[in-house]
């Protein structure tokens, strides 16, 4: 009963089912309220916004919707888990997805990839709000370097040009001379005078090999991909003995004793290209597993293996890669966090040898 005017209205079963309807409504709004509030609070500590997702959510239409909405454009590297490529506006390498966001109009970046990513991506965009869907989502190699040990070491060689691999922090950017992809080292270090004495940072893999490719004695930094390094050399022997017309593909982030097995090496795109288009139907696969799915997309009746990695598992995931999921793709578009902010001046200095990059590359005809 309610009392209006002093008198008692009878209410009527359909006011108090709307009525409970609409307390359910208001409840269920203010929690969700709640947990958006503490999730923002434990951003830094969590690394991404930590809520509930309606189980019933199509989360592929919803991020389309958004995308829309607020003019956003997902960017993802290849490594990704494939739902996450699925719903990339642009899918790539690190060249590639360096020249994507240093051109979009859209005002929202999400960067599905590691946290160096993002902050080129910032860099090259610094007016765009780039949003990274998990802060946790590092990189070994990056990590191999911090910025004070190699200042230190950059000073213990004074005349060098420093070039680094873009697989590292916008500190160590920010001390160097120029910036290479796998896509582009080549080019990149021959664009270098012979005489000009050359530090190459972090992966001192990926420098061998350019060593031995370019003819170079550059300097290295002694950093190294997690990923790349754990390939077992006996395991891949043995693989190769059971799938006896398989071709080996390797990324030059490997150690040189798997590259001796490949039958060809490149960049991420090149080893994707290389698989669709060689007349090859098997391929033994050594890099991030991510890659797979476009290519068996691109080539749906080859067979591709993944490289078995040094410990009990059966193929070699980038656990950071794989920090990143559709949810929080989803989450991260929906209220634009965990957004990457950086210093404009340290901004500024990592710039540099981006564009210097940028710059090699076009009129290597490597991009448009």
């Amino acid at each position: 009963m309610h009392v209006v005017d002093k008198k008692l209205i009878p209410i009527s079963t359909p006011v108090i089912v709307i009525v409970c309807y609409i307390n359910n409504i208001l409840l269920k709004n203010t929690t969700v309220i709640m947990n958006i509030f503490e999730a923002r609070k434990n951003i830094d500590d969590v690394g991404f916004l930590d809520v509930d997702i309606d189980v019933s959510l199509d989360i592929f239409h919803e991020i389309e919707k958004l995308k829309k909405e607020k003019n956003a454009v997902v960017l993802a590297h290849y490594y990704q888990e494939a739902d996450i490529q699925d719903v990339a506006d642009y899918l790539g390498d690190s060249l590639g997805l360096a020249q994507q966001a240093a051109t979009t109009e859209a005002d929202i970046i999400v960067f599905a990839g590691v946290h160096f990513m993002a902050e080129t991506a910032k860099i090259l965009n610094p007016s765009k709000k780039v949003l990274l869907p998990d802060l946790k989502a590092g990189c070994s190699l990056a990590d191999s370097a911090p910025a004070d040990l190699f200042k230190a070491f950059k000073d213990k060689h004074p005349g060098h040009v420093v070039i680094s691999y873009i697989n590292c922090t916008a500190e160590i950017k920010a001390l160097s001379d120029i910036i290479c992809t796998s896509s582009n080292a080549q080019k990149i270090i021959e664009s270098v005078p012979a005489d000009q004495p050359i530090i190459f940072a972090p992966d001192k893999n990926l420098g061998a090999y350019l060593n031995k490719k370019t003819g170079r004695n550059m300097v290295l930094w002694n950093g190294s991909c997690m990923v790349h390094e754990i390939f077992s050399l006996e395991k891949l022997t043995r693989l190769k003995m059971r799938h006896p017309h398989a071709k080996v593909i390797a990324h030059p982030e490997c150690e040189e004793i798997i590259l001796r097995e490949a039958d060809f090496i490149g960049s991420t795109t090149q080893l994707l290209k290389y698989a669709i288009k060689d007349d090859n139907t098997e391929y033994i696969v050594a890099t991030e597993t991510g890659i797979i799915h476009q290519m068996q997309k691109g080539a749906p009746n080859k067979t591709f293996i993944p490289a078995p990695p040094d410990n009990n598992c059966a193929c070699n995931d980038c656990p950071h890669m794989k920090l990143n999921t559709l949810e929080k793709v989803y989450l991260c578009m929906k209220y634009e966090q965990p957004q990457l902010v950086m210093d404009e001046a340290l901004r500024l200095k990592a710039l540099k040898p981006i564009q210097r990059m940028l710059d090699i590359s076009r009129a290597a005809g490597l991009i448009g």
